[in-house]
């Protein structure tokens, strides 16, 4: 079963939304990228948020997938890891920080040929 970190993210109070969405992407999803044993990494960029419609309380969230916890916790012990946080500094957002374990339940409901275009 896949682990993933999902992070929860503002951006620092004196950055743009769109300051902050480019720098996630950017420069530091390259020193993101560099971890060993990440499988996959995703990142969204929030657009609405349904409890707070008026200033959404999040700006981001990323999704960094291992093969297992074992991974995961290799990779937070890596200067990867240590050069990745050393990049966020101190950026003054906030964050929430979890470490889950997924299960695919559209593939596990909808079997293999799930989303697959008709042939």
């Amino acid at each position: 079963m896949a682990t993933s970190m999902v992070v929860l993210a503002t951006r620092p109070p004196e950055w743009t939304r769109e300051q902050f969405t480019l720098w996630w992407r950017g420069e530091h999803a390259d020193h993101a990228m560099r971890l060993p044993g990440l499988q996959a990494y995703r990142h969204g960029e929030v657009v609405f948020d349904y409890d707070h419609a008026d200033a959404p309380a999040w700006d981001g969230h990323a999704v960094l997938t291992f093969a297992s916890r074992d991974a995961l916790d290799a990779a937070l012990k890596s200067p990867q890891w240590a050069a990745a946080v050393a990049h966020v500094g101190k950026m003054k957002g906030k964050r929430i920080c979890l470490v889950t374990e997924e299960d695919d339940l559209f593939f596990r409901k909808a079997g293999p040929s799930a989303g697959r275009a008709a042939t």
